[in-house]
């Protein structure tokens, strides 16, 4: 496999709602491994979920020789079971959501569990790839409720997936192909909530993502700072 040239950058802000940043990004550019996880509430347990998580994962896939969906789904439950045993010792909720995107000999893999998401911007059609794990997501898909209603809203925190999540459920893993020209944003809920489309399509299209990244997060700022947001841009040359 031809390995292709990335250039990428990464940030996160705190937000004006909490006093911790309880989202986590990792960011390794050769082979690419790029991880974002977002805590549920602002307890002890969400401050454990996410970092225990994204160590778990990073960690589990860096010692694998080959790294395939079988290995994913190790490194995934692996993190579940760590994340499930914080909440059950803290006896408390201990959940995070978990997005990622890596190289492997096989090509690339995304990784979905929860709601941060994966936006592509292909020939200047920007795409989400990712499903959140939500009541939200699902009453949008079959009718349930406007998309901008009260119910939609209290939907948004429920999630029917995460890291931590008494069932362990697996996670989405899609095989994707990496394109000269293509850009890919992993970012917490509190980009994708605050930031909208278009302005994330404009962004997104400046060709430095460290510019792309500075254009989210003020962007974040001026819609109220309402969440931990953090995000990683990745440019394929």
């Amino acid at each position: 496999m031809r390995t292709p040239v990335l250039r990428t950058a990464s940030g996160s802000d705190i937000g004006t709602r909490y006093t911790a940043n309880f989202d986590v990004a990792y960011l390794r550019d050769d082979p690419l491994l790029a991880v974002v996880a977002d805590g549920m509430g602002s307890g002890r347990g969400s401050a454990a979920a996410g970092r225990t998580a994204v160590d778990l994962f990073t960690r589990h896939l860096t010692k694998s020789a080959a790294i395939g969906p079988g290995e994913i789904r190790e490194a995934v439950a692996a993190a579940q079971s760590e994340v499930g045993r914080i909440g059950r010792e803290l006896r408390e909720l201990a959940g995070c959501t978990l997005t990622a995107l890596l190289a492997t000999e096989q090509g690339h893999w995304l990784v979905q569990v929860g709601d941060s998401r994966v936006y592509r911007l292909r020939d200047n059609l920007l795409e989400l790839l990712t499903t959140d794990h939500t009541m939200a997501w699902l009453g949008a898909v079959h009718g349930w409720f406007p998309f901008d209603s009260p119910e939609a809203a209290a939907a948004r925190y429920r999630l029917t997936r995460y890291i931590g999540h008494p069932a362990a459920p697996e996670p989405d893993i899609l095989a994707i192909t990496l394109h000269p020209g293509d850009t890919y944003l992993l970012c917490t809920d509190g980009v994708a909530e605050q930031v909208p489309y278009d302005r994330l399509h404009a962004l997104l299209a400046l060709p430095d993502p460290r510019s792309a990244i500075d254009g989210l997060l003020a962007a974040c700022a001026a819609a109220g700072g309402n969440d931990n947001a953090t995000a990683i841009v990745l440019r394929v040359d």
